[in-house]
């Protein structure tokens, strides 16, 4: 398989995790534990299972890493929904972060097609 730090979408979702780090760093801290660390975890699963799949041995195993890739990108959708509108962080900001994530789940989306003809 292809190496994971070649491929435009985990470079991409790796940028985006990168960038949700950043916003929650101004997060409440009685937050640290909720909302931050789950919008965390879901942000970094993004780049992460498209970095494990891409070592597995089989098209279907790596399939199955990019859609748990893909799941986290909605998770993570929803998650930044709900820190806007508990006024933690910028709409500007989210809508931005939405553009990117609309274009990971558009790659993602091709590359699971690509392996699963």
């Amino acid at each position: 398989m292809k190496g994971f730090r070649n491929l435009i979408v985990w470079q991409k979702s790796h940028k985006l995790a990168l960038e949700v780090y950043k916003a929650t760093d101004s997060f409440p801290k009685n937050e640290q534990f909720g909302i931050t660390s789950q919008l965390r975890r879901a942000v970094l699963s993004i780049p992460t299972n498209i970095a494990e799949g891409s070592g597995r041995k089989s098209k279907k195993e790596y399939a199955y890493f990019l859609n748990i890739a893909m799941g986290s990108t909605h998770e993570t959708e929803y998650l930044l929904e709900f820190s806007k509108d508990l006024n933690h962080i910028d709409e500007t900001e989210v809508q931005l972060m939405f553009e990117q994530i609309e274009e990971i789940k558009s790659m993602l989306f091709v590359l699971i097609k690509k392996l699963n003809p």
